[in-house]
Formats: C-alpha cells, sequence, structure tokens
C-alpha cells in the first residue's frame, strides 16, 4: 500500500507540472484550457496523466523484468519505447470512452463516429516525452546504484568478516563439547584423551584461518572431518558422515569455515538418534562443493534465525558473482557453495582508516543529496507559486490556486523537516532528556 501510495504521488505531482507547461504553451498560442474551465481542464489533465503514468510504469517493469540483463540495449529500449506508446494509445482510448460515454452520457456510437487521430496527438506526445524521461531517469538512477554498490564493497567486507568471526562456532557447540568432555573424563579417560585433542585441533584450525578470504579445499575438507570426529564422539554411530579425502583440484578453495557452519546446521536442527540416524554427505557437483543431510527436523517452537547461511552468503557475495545454491525437496536438504580459485575471487583487503573514511563519506554524500533534492524542491515551489497565481488571475476569480500551493507548501515543509532533523515534539533535546530519564531508573 506504501509504494502504492508513494507512485500515485509521483504521477499526482507529475501530473501537476504537465498541467503548467500545457497551460502555459495553451495560453501562449492564444486558447487557454481549449475553452474548458479550469477545474474541468486540471481533472482531465490528472486523469489521463496519472492513469498513463501507472500503465507506462507496470509496461516498464514487466518488460524490464523479462529482458533482465539485456535491457539497456538500443534495440530493447526501442522496443519498450514502443510498447508505451500501444498502451498509450489503448489507454487513452478507454479514457476518452469513459469520459464521453460514462461521464458526459453520450452514446458508444456517437463516440466512435467522432473519433480521430486528431484526439491522441496530444496524449502520445506527453506521453511518449514522459516516458523517454522515466526511461533516462532509471537509467542514470541504475549507474548510480552500481557506483554506490562498489563504494560500499569495502565497508561490507569489514562487516562480513565481523559477522564470520561472531559466527564460526556457536556458542552452544562449545558448552556441549565441554559436558561430553566433563563426563567422558569419568566414564572413559582414553576417550577424553582424544576429544580434547580433537577439540584443540578444531579451535587451532579457527584461530588459523579467521583472517582469510579463502583456503584451499582440501584443508577445509580435513577440517570438516576433524570436526565430525569431535561431533560424533557425543552422538556416537547414530551420525553417518561421508567426506571426500582430496578434491578434483588442489587449487580449489572455498571460504573458511563454510563446512562447519553447514554441518553445524545439520546437526543442530535434526533429530539425531540411533533409531533416526542423521546422514551427512560432502560431494563435488560442478563448480559448486555440495552438504546434503536427510531432513529428520526437530519440533521446536523457536524458529531459526537463519544467521549461519546468512554468513556464507555474505562473505561470498563479497568474494565473487556465483550465489550460494540451496535446495530442499522434503527428503534431503543441500546447501551448494561455490568452489572458487585465486582468478575468480574478488579480492579487497580493507584497512580500518578506509573502513572510516568510507563510512563517513557515504553518510556526507547522502547528506549533501539529500540538501540538493531539498534546494532544488524549494526553487521548483518558489518558482510555481508565482505561476499560480497568475492561471488562477487569468482563468477565473475562485482562487484555486490556494489549493496546489498550501497542499505543495506542506510537502516543503515536512521535506525540510526529514532534510534538517527539525521536529517541534520529538528533538534532540527530547531524545537527551529521555535518555537520561531512563538511565537513571533502576527499574528500567
Amino acid at each position: 500500500m506504501q509504494k502504492f501510495l508513494k507512485e500515485f504521488t509521483s504521477a499526482f505531482l507529475l501530473g501537476i507540472l504537465i498541467f503548467l507547461i500545457h497551460s502555459v504553451i495553451l495560453y501562449l498560442v492564444g486558447n487557454p484550457f481549449y475553452g474548458d474551465p479550469v477545474v474541468q481542464f486540471f481533472f482531465h489533465n490528472q486523469l489521463f496523466s496519472v492513469t498513463l503514468y501507472v500503465v507506462n510504469v507496470y509496461v516498464f517493469r514487466t518488460y524490464k523484468g523479462r529482458a533482465k540483463g539485456n535491457f539497456w540495449t538500443p534495440q530493447s529500449i526501442g522496443i519498450g519505447l514502443f510498447l508505451s506508446v500501444v498502451a498509450s494509445i489503448i489507454t487513452i482510448f478507454f479514457l476518452r470512452l469513459f469520459l464521453v460515454v460514462i461521464w458526459y452520457g453520450h452514446t458508444t456510437e456517437e463516440f466512435l463516429n467522432s473519433e480521430s487521430i486528431e484526439n491522441y496527438y496530444v496524449s502520445i506526445i506527453i506521453s511518449f516525452i514522459a516516458s523517454s524521461g522515466y526511461y533516462a531517469f532509471i537509467y542514470w538512477k541504475q549507474k548510480q546504484d552500481i557506483r554506490v554498490k562498489e563504494s560500499r564493497i569495502i565497508a561490507g567486507t569489514a562487516s562480513a568478516k565481523f559477522d564470520a568471526l561472531k559466527n564460526q562456532l556457536d556458542p552452544h557447540f562449545l558448552f556441549n563439547s565441554l559436558n561430553v568432555l566433563a563426563s567422558l573424563i569419568e566414564e572413559n579417560p582414553r576417550q577424553a584423551q582424544k576429544f580434547t585433542t580433537s577439540l584443540s585441533k578444531v579451535y587451532r584450525y579457527v584461530l588459523e584461518q579467521k583472517n582469510k578470504e579463502l583456503v584451499p579445499l582440501d584443508e577445509e575438507l580435513a577440517f570438516a572431518r576433524t570436526y565430525m570426529n569431535l561431533i560424533k564422539m557425543r552422538f556416537e554411530d547414530s551420525i553417518v558422515v561421508s567426506i571426500p579425502q582430496k578434491s578434483t583440484n588442489p587449487d580449489f578453495k572455498v571460504v573458511p569455515l563454510s563446512l562447519q557452519l553447514l554441518l553445524e546446521n545439520a546437526v543442530k536442527h535434526n533429530q539425531v538418534t540411533p533409531s533416526k540416524k542423521l546422514q551427512i554427505e560432502i560431494i563435488e557437483s560442478g563448480n559448486r562443493l555440495v552438504v546434503k543431510n536427510n531432513i529428520q527436523a526437530k519440533q521446536v517452537v523457536k524458529r531459526s534465525s537463519g544467521v549461519g547461511l546468512l554468513n556464507i552468503k555474505q562473505r561470498y557475495h563479497l568474494l565473487t558473482d556465483t550465489d550460494l545454491r540451496i535446495e530442499d525437496d522434503g527428503v534431503n536438504f543441500m546447501v551448494g557453495v561455490p568452489i572458487l580459485t585465486e582468478q575468480e575471487q574478488r579480492s579487497f583487503i580493507p584497512t580500518q582508516e578506509e573502513f572510516i573514511a568510507d563510512k563517513r563519506y557515504s553518510r556526507a554524500k547522502k547528506k549533501v543529496e539529500d540538501l540538493k533534492g531539498f534546494y532544488i524542491h524549494f526553487a521548483i515551489y518558489c518558482i510555481m507559486v508565482p505561476v499560480f497565481i497568475y492561471l488562477n488571475y487569468i482563468s477565473t476569480d475562485f482562487p484555486w490556486a490556494l489549493f496546489p500551493i498550501l497542499g505543495w507548501g506542506w510537502g516543503v515543509l515536512g521535506h525540510a523537516a526529514e532534510v534538517f532533523g527539525w521536529n517541534p515534539f520529538f528533538n534532540k533535546k527530547w531524545e537527551a532528556r529521555k535518555i537520561e530519564e531512563l538511565m537513571e531508573d533502576d527499574d528500567f
């Protein structure tokens, strides 16, 4: 609903701009408002402008979605504009049918007999110009978004690495491991010794690999075997694991600890009992390493947060354009992580200074763009106020200009409050006072 209201507001404001330009042109050629009352002319203008805007935006988004990556070519843009013109002609026809037959009470036969191509010229020209401007704006905005995305890669890498450190080993795994170790010390000291050795290897690997972007696949597979040996000491024969000894190519690399997170998820979200054995298999499939397990989900009230998979997605997104593949057929759950080589990865080594500078630059750039947008908005408003007044003066004694002036002025005021942080009720002083009250409240 919010998106629809935003689009409708954009269409309505565009309609007002078209109304003003159209009115000025008609006045200069000596035919103001085609001889119709200004209110009727404004209503017709807004009806056509808003409807054509909505229809053309729908055509644009539908066609762009089907064209996908091949949209911004001269041929595709030409086809898109042609479709917009065709959609505009059809829309104009039905709008005129609505006005003539339903609004003014003429018959359909009278409407069809009076129709001519001249009735469509102005609307088609306006629609074509607006569609071309919309295409140009979207193309420019997409280019700007790409630049912003590229400028945020360094900050995103640092953030993803921070998240990776937080989620490398689930705290529950450590607590469970220590509990198992405590019980093994009394029951089976030899097994406890093996368990301690495997646990130390796991944490040594974590400390060694935590700052690396990629590690050899063979090392990750060896770590996965050590990690699963540790898990199997807890569940004994209730887990059946198949992990290859070597990769097919020694140059293959993966994100460190990605296998550990996937294996941990398989154990955490499924029942593991002697009667319901959990079967886990790791296999190479094309350019992916697939971790597959049978589904026997635990009956728990709390849903999974998905932090582990999101963590892996974020780290791979910063290194390659190949996405993580997740499949769930109800019987087996499979996650395919991309296998990379040094040539296939995007390498970023951000420093703390670069990260802070990038964040400050992003904030400063956004502030400047907000200020520029407001100044342009305010300048256009100041220019159009006398135009509204003049058009009102030459058209009718009814002060209709007050409605767009006051309505638009309220929008300018809201824009200024958003950009400059004005708020008479919940301003910075109110925030500081409220924070201080809550900090002094012993019951908070």
